[in-house]
């Protein structure tokens, strides 16, 4: 990769998602697994330590990293398969199809995300499916206004042009001209999704609303972990971390130069 921010996320990424993916395996402990050693500082047995329960913190960060993982991903594509059809039809059909998409992704745009998710979420139930669906449903609107000005910008192009001269369909034209051609920076943009669904789904859990308990989830363990600080910091500043360096490394691969 030319781009030195990009380089550095997807090294990120790599890591997190290797570990994520190795955690059955690479984990020391099973993370649901309770006993009497609680609140151990960091030794060579619990690399960070235990929690309230006993539960050692370092395997439960890599099976948070997983459902981190999964929502981020998941959110994203759901806000793909919203937001990428609806973009591009605004983008080259324009006039009326295209005022009538602008109106409605500059309303759901207006509303805020982290408000709407929680109004969504208290509503239907705080599973791993809901959170996904609702995250990448709050998420779409970038994604559709995104394509649809990468659509705007290209379909006068050649050619679009040639390609409507020898007879193309409007779809032909957009599944072969069109789409390969923007598909690029709109890959860009779902990587700012992931990094966006995996901060309010920890936001989510640190308010109770996340994932539910005994399920490894970093956002819950910062909760967990804020009233014993003075105890054993390492169950919120781990996960914690963990958030941070994710969201950061999603956001750097995601980066795009002006």
């Amino acid at each position: 990769m030319k781009n030195r921010n990009a380089l550095i996320g997807f090294v990120i990424v790599s890591i997190v998602t290797t570990l994520a993916i190795a955690a059955p395996w690479i984990a020391p402990y099973d993370p649901a697994t309770t006993s009497i050693r609680l609140f151990e500082g960091p030794s060579a047995e619990h690399w960070l330590g235990t929690d309230q329960l006993g539960r050692d913190i370092f395997s439960r960060i890599l099976f948070g990293a997983r459902v981190s993982l999964i929502i981020g991903a998941g959110s994203a594509v759901v806000a793909g398969i919203i937001g990428v059809p609806i973009g591009l039809a605004a983008g080259y059909l324009g006039r009326t199809v295209d005022m009538m998409a602008m109106q409605f992704i500059n309303l759901f745009i207006a509303l805020p995300g982290l408000v709407l998710a929680l109004i969504i979420i208290t509503m239907t139930g705080a599973t791993m499916l809901n959170i996904v669906l609702v995250l990448g449903f709050v998420a779409w609107p970038g994604v559709a206004r995104l394509a649809r000005g990468q659509t705007f910008a290209i379909r006068e192009s050649v050619y679009v042009e040639a390609a409507r001269a020898v007879g193309g369909g409007t779809a032909w034209i957009i599944i072969r001209h069109i789409w390969p051609n923007i598909f690029r920076l709109v890959a860009v943009q779902l990587a700012t999704v992931v990094a966006f669904a995996i901060f309010t789904s920890s936001s989510l859990s640190f308010l109770g609303l996340g994932v539910p308990p005994p399920t490894a989830d970093w956002g819950g363990m910062v909760r967990s972990g804020v009233d014993y600080l003075s105890v054993n910091p390492y169950m919120s500043l781990a996960p914690g971390f963990s958030v941070a360096i994710t969201i950061f490394g999603f956001y750097m691969l995601g980066y795009r130069e002006e």
